[in-house]
Order: structure tokens, then C-alpha cells, then sequence
């Protein structure tokens, strides 16, 4: 799929379903930093043939979309606007990872006709980078994407307990990284870093909320995960054991559990599946 949003092609991909001309609810998946819409590949497909149009969009200076990285959290949420408006999507559930999560927390708090549920991954009150990784994204980007690979996965992941037969979780996380456009990643950690308005955005939410927590999460604490749960509305948390930041591959049946049942209002055993 393909969109142009401020005189750039923007690339979604819609799980390999011909979504033009479907009149059923959007669900925008959003990446996090120096990521694409690939990550959501487990759950996309899924999500189509469940009754969804399912979208997970580049952002700017991402994997297959035009123009440059946008610098800031709010600017970034504005963008989903428009390329909701430019899609003719007039109401969404937005699904955010990492950055992704507060991308979706300053679309659903200042957009709210817009959104219709949250769902929210790796989510934090902040996100602070470590200089090492700082660095590394601008002067050594293999470097970068070993330390993220690393610190983003819990322990099964690095002993090759795999939920996908044959799929690589840290390499493929490495490889994303490492192929990432120059300048996007450390564009992306800046505007994570110096973001402050993840609470007060979360407390102005009036939609429905889920937020999805890895207790092996080395990159956004379950703690902050908590805090951010606390400060909404109408939420629901949702906690997996032995999995870290990388949960759309470490748990993928669980994330997409966790989608669908909050852009339905209902249990739905067929994620197991």
C-alpha cells in the first residue's frame, strides 16, 4: 500500500490483503525507533482475515518510505494524522511499540475522534538512551544494533527458544537495524529522549487501553509500564513472563491476542491458533 503524505510515498504494509475499497476498522501498527513496519509481520496477516484492515506504515525515513525522519514525538503523531486523512481513515486503533507507544499516546490524546483504542508495547514514562548506544547509532551502526538485539530480548530469546520455527529473533533484529537509512536511528532515540509528555498525554485518554508489559523488558522497565497503565482511563495490563522489549516475535500469538481483543471488546481463543 502506498500513500502520499506530504508530497512523499509513504509504504504500509497491510499483511499481503488488497485492502482498497474495504470499508472494515483500521488497526495502525506503528514501529519504534530506527525500526519499520516489518516488525509487525507475525501479526498483520492475522489481523487481516480477522475482520480488520490491518496497516503498519514506515514512518518518514523508514524502510520504504520517502522523506526525512521527523525529530519529535508531537510531530510525529501529527504526521499519523494526516496520513490517516490522506488514506481517508477517519477512525483507527493504533497499536505502538517503544517509540510506536508514545507516537499512539499523543495521537490518542490530542486526536481522540481519531482513535478508537490504544494498544500499547514496551511502553515507558521515558525512554533515556545509554551514550554507548548514543553514540554507536551515528558512528557504528553494527555496534548499535548488537547492543539493541541484546538488550531488547529476554533470556529465551538468546538460547534459541523460538515460538517461530526458523526465524532468527536477534539476527533479524540486527539486520533491521543495520539496514536502517543513516541518521534514523539516532533522529529516532533523540526524540525518545528528550520526550516528557508520555503521562500527561496517557491521562487525557479517553478511548479504551491495553498495555502489554515484558517482565524480562530491559529497554522500558514493567515498572514504568505500570505507571503509564495507571495514569489511563480504561485500561487493561497485560503481563508475559520471561519476555523483553521484542515481544511481537518473543510472544507473537500473545501480541496479537492482545491486539484483537482490544480493537474488538472481547476474548478471542483463536490467537492461539
Amino acid at each position: 500500500m502506498i500513500i502520499e503524505v506530504d508530497g512523499h510515498s509513504t509504504h504500509a504494509a497491510t499483511g499481503g490483503v488488497d485492502i482498497s475499497g474495504s470499508d472494515e476498522p483500521v488497526i495502525l501498527l506503528l514501529h519504534g525507533a530506527g525500526m519499520d513496519g516489518t516488525i509487525w509481520q507475525l501479526q498483520t496477516r492475522y489481523l487481516s482475515y480477522r475482520g480488520f484492515r490491518a496497516v503498519a506504515v514506515d514512518l518518514p525515513g523508514h524502510g520504504d518510505s520517502e522523506g526525512d525522519p521527523i525529530d519529535s514525538v508531537p510531530a510525529m503523531a501529527d504526521w499519523v494524522a494526516r496520513f490517516a486523512e490522506a488514506a481517508g481513515f477517519d477512525s483507527m486503533h493504533i497499536v505502538g511499540h517503544s517509540m510506536g507507544s508514545f507516537i499512539a499516546l499523543e495521537l490518542a490524546s490530542r486526536y481522540g475522534a481519531l482513535v478508537s483504542s490504544i494498544t500499547l508495547l514496551g511502553t515507558a514514562t521515558a525512554m533515556p538512551v545509554h551514550p554507548e548506544l548514543l553514540d554507536a547509532a551515528v558512528n557504528d551502526l553494527p555496534r548499535a544494533s548488537a547492543l539493541m538485539a541484546a538488550w531488547g530480548h529476554a533470556k529465551p530469546a538468546h538460547v534459541g527458544q523460538n515460538p517461530t520455527p526458523g526465524m532468527w529473533m536477534t539476527g533479524g533484529a540486527r539486520a533491521l537495524v543495520e539496514a536502517s537509512r543513516p541518521g534514523a536511528l539516532r533522529n529516532d532515540f533523540d526524540a525518545c529522549r528528550v520526550y516528557d509528555g508520555a503521562v500527561s498525554a496517557a491521562e487525557d485518554v479517553t478511548c479504551p487501553a491495553t498495555v502489554v508489559i515484558g517482565l524480562g523488558d530491559k529497554m522500558t522497565p514493567a515498572k514504568q509500564g505500570r505507571t503509564i497503565a495507571a495514569s489511563l482511563k480504561d485500561v487493561r495490563v497485560i503481563e508475559l513472563a520471561g519476555i523483553g522489549h521484542s515481544m511481537m516475535t518473543e510472544d507473537p500469538r500473545a501480541v496479537k491476542r492482545a491486539i484483537l481483543e482490544t480493537a474488538t471488546g472481547r476474548s478471542d481463543r483463536r490467537a492461539d491458533a
